[in-house]
């Protein structure tokens, strides 16, 4: 388990207007645009701290026996992961591509988390021989091959048991994970099973129960309902002479994408703690979008402008191809001109629908959005788009993937190259 982190000194809101300019920390984004193009992720790395700290400490305040672990998933760019590492967070890893970026940052093994539904016998392989902390399984047939890979390279595997408590939360369906209409975790009764079978096998050791309900959820009633699910579970698996060591309650803690308001991670780990700790067990977290969500912004230049059947749209240089989760889940982004007109708060804004340049109708990044007069060269910030964003990236229409900046104070560094076109043909024969 992690040892306590010291807390950070309260840091400036990351994107802010400072004499008529849009700046992350203290470097106006128009430089960077100047710079490196658009389309264009920027990061704020006192954001990104600051909000990794506020997980440690909390977790620090409620037991001395707990484990951060930063869902790589939802941003793998080796620099902030390095940095995430360095501040004392583990990984949680859904893919061998994940557990390979996490080693590189520099995650220690032991703080290394395996989930995912579809492991394959390579990364399980990979994984054991890597001595990661656990790996976290989801169905019997995954505990039959993780059992039969560790007997084959002679190594005990251990192993914490996915539990789906089939709570549901508030969230969209596509990213709502903890019911048993999901293709995630087990049943209790499952669950019970295979704690059973992995206590008996001589190359798996039981080490956990873990539970994942989903997403962006902003409710803290049902975070505190599954870690007491897990809670009531493991007791009754002790009571059997089967005792684990840490209860994983998972992540999805929402952000504030429409400035509605949401659970700060103090509180939301104080919920999930409270059982956990009370019940005697280490306690395990696995956030990702809270952490790096508002710390980043994708940056994009307006092409073209039209109006069609009394509608208004901007037409800009990103699109689904960068930022897919508009078109996939209807997501919500905040969007800033990287200039204010003189006098904006009382500027006119006219609904636009925000649009890419893909062949698809569902390329949306944003709907009957209020914004001011644009033309085209004007510069635009999508923002809260951190998580999910250059994660989900493709090159879809041929279109290369965006660079990557981080913003530290008044510097500012490249950290992803922008793909040319000559990397659409890597791997081409």
């Amino acid at each position: 388990m992690a040892e306590p982190v010291a807390s950070a000194p309260a840091a400036p809101v990351p994107f802010h207007y400072q004499g008529g300019q849009l700046y992350c920390e203290a470097v106006p984004l128009a430089e960077v645009v100047a710079a490196v193009g658009t389309p264009v992720y920027v990061y704020s790395q006192a954001e990104l701290l600051r909000r990794a700290r506020a997980y440690l400490d909390a977790a620090a305040a409620a037991t001395p026996r707990h484990l951060v672990c930063f869902a790589v998933k939802a941003n793998g760019n080796l620099t902030l992961l390095r940095w995430l590492a360095q501040a004392g967070l583990g990984a949680d890893v859904t893919s061998g591509g994940e557990l390979f970026l996490a080693q590189h940052a520099g995650f220690p093994p032991e703080k290394i988390l395996f989930s995912g539904v579809g492991k394959t016998r390579a990364e399980i392989e990979t994984a054991l021989a890597a001595g990661i902390h656990a790996l976290h399984v989801e169905s019997a047939m995954e505990l039959a091959v993780i059992a039969k890979t560790a007997a084959a390279l002679r190594c005990v595997a251990p192993i914490s048991v996915r539990v789906n408590p089939d709570i549901a939360a508030a969230t969209h369906p596509h990213i709502s994970t903890g019911q048993h209409a999901h293709k995630f975790g087990v049943t209790a009764g499952q669950a019970i099973q295979m704690l059973r079978e992995a206590n008996a096998h001589p190359w798996l050791r039981p080490v956990g129960l873990a539970a994942h309900i989903g997403s962006q959820i902003t409710e803290l009633a049902p975070f505190a309902q599954a870690a007491q699910a897990l809670c009531d579970l493991a007791g009754r698996m002790a009571e059997e002479g089967i005792a684990v060591e840490y209860l994983d309650v998972g992540g999805g803690l929402g952000i504030d994408y429409t400035n509605e308001g949401a659970p700060n991670p103090a509180d939301w780990v104080g919920t999930v703690a409270a059982p956990v700790v009370q019940a005697g067990y280490g306690l395990v977290m696995e956030p990702g979008r809270s952490i790096v969500g508002p710390a980043g912004a994708l940056l994009t230049q307006v092409i073209y402008t039209k109006q069609q059947a009394g509608k208004r749209f901007v037409v800009a240089d990103a699109g689904m191809s960068d930022l897919i989760r508009p078109a996939l889940y209807d997501a919500f982004h905040p969007i800033w001109p990287l200039r204010q007109a003189a006098g904006d708060q009382a500027a006119e804004r006219y609904p636009a629908d925000v649009v890419g340049p893909i062949c698809e109708t569902g390329d949306t990044l944003a709907r009957e959005r209020p914004l001011p007069a644009v033309q085209p060269g004007d510069l635009l910030a999508i923002l809260q788009a951190g998580a999910y964003g250059f994660a989900m990236s493709s090159n879809y229409n041929g279109r290369p993937k965006p660079a990557e900046v981080l913003v530290t104070g008044s510097e500012y560094q490249l950290i992803r190259q922008r793909q040319s076109y000559e990397h659409l043909l890597d791997g081409c024969l």
